[in-house]
């Protein structure tokens, strides 16, 4: 309604309802301890006035039971607001299996996304009503913020490493999506908006934007393009690790240690392949930082991916 005053944004996600709840449960908390404090304060100053009779001695004798039921009491109270933000911030960076992807890349000074099929926008990110969705965000120049008000989410996009969060949309609309970190001179007009549309129609929308080769297919491409299938590829003689089945599962390391093939792990792989090697392979694949744009990275990462669900060739 035009002329309405609102001190909330629209209310869009599934996890943003609860969000707001915590920060009334945060306001709610500052304001009680605000005015007993300084109620308390007003009541200690008349009673204890210059020329009152307010009894004073034996202070400790009589408070210590109030002091120690008043730090008790901040202090549950505290940790259970601190335990509810935990537990939420963790659900909002742990994704369902049947997430969808979408990469967003921040740049000096736009957002650039682009879909598993390889449909791609700027300043703009359409998504289905009712579905979850993860985001993969990358930086290729300095920290920017991918922040959605109405979904109550916000993330750093760092250069050199990937960041995720995810969200499910309640509503169907238009919302603001915004830069939430001083990224440079235009940094206020980096912006853009999310449309949230039912099902059918964001299928059309996904239809009307042309055939297209997926992520994965460019991935591919980009794969033989820069040699990695001279090492990596079934007919190779040289001694790599296999790619196909890798994604989604523990990897040993030579230093002993293990790590979770993820996109992380596979974007660090590379563009800084001495860093965590596999155990039993040497380590002589060379690092491609500079070479590969983010972009790109993107690709051939969704394309190793893709190979999750092969066998793994005996090598």
């Amino acid at each position: 309604m035009e002329g309405k005053v609102s001190f909330l944004p629209a209310t869009a996600s599934a996890y943003a309802g609860e969000m707001n709840w915590l920060f009334a449960g945060l306001i709610a908390t500052s304001v009680f301890i605000l005015l007993l404090v300084f109620g308390l304060m007003i009541v200690f100053c008349v009673r204890y006035r210059k020329g009152s009779g307010a009894d004073r001695g034996d202070r400790m004798k009589k408070t210590w039971r109030v002091e120690v039921a008043w730090t008790a009491a901040t202090f549950v109270l505290f940790m259970g607001l601190y335990a509810w933000g935990a537990n939420l911030y963790i659900e909002l960076h742990r994704p369902p299996l049947d997430a969808t992807d979408i990469h967003v890349v921040g740049k000096q000074w736009m957002w650039k996304v682009e879909h598993p099929g390889g449909q791609k926008e700027i300043d703009a990110l359409h998504v289905p009503v009712g579905r979850p969705v993860r985001l993969v965000l990358s930086s290729e120049d300095v920290i920017h913020d991918f922040a959605i008000p109405a979904f109550r989410i916000r993330q750093d996009a760092v250069p050199g490493r990937y960041e995720t969060l995810w969200f499910t949309p309640t509503e169907v609309g238009d919302y603001r999506l915004f830069c939430a970190e001083f990224c440079g001179t235009d940094h206020a007009r980096m912006g853009g908006t999310v449309t949230v549309m039912e099902p059918g129609d964001f299928q059309r929308w996904l239809d009307e934007q042309g055939s297209t080769e997926s992520l994965a297919q460019e991935g591919a491409a980009l794969f033989r393009q820069f040699g990695c299938s001279g090492c990596h590829g079934a007919a190779s003689t040289v001694h790599a690790p296999p790619l196909e089945g890798l994604f989604g599962r523990p990897v040993p390391l030579a230093s002993g240690e293990t790590a979770m093939a993820d996109d992380r792990y596979i974007r660090d792989s590379i563009l800084m392949p001495r860093a965590q090697v596999a155990a039993g392979y040497p380590p002589i694949m060379p690092s491609f930082a500079g070479q590969i744009g983010e972009d790109e990275l993107l690709k051939i990462v969704a394309y190793i991916k893709s190979l999750g669900t092969k066998e793994r060739p005996a090598r």
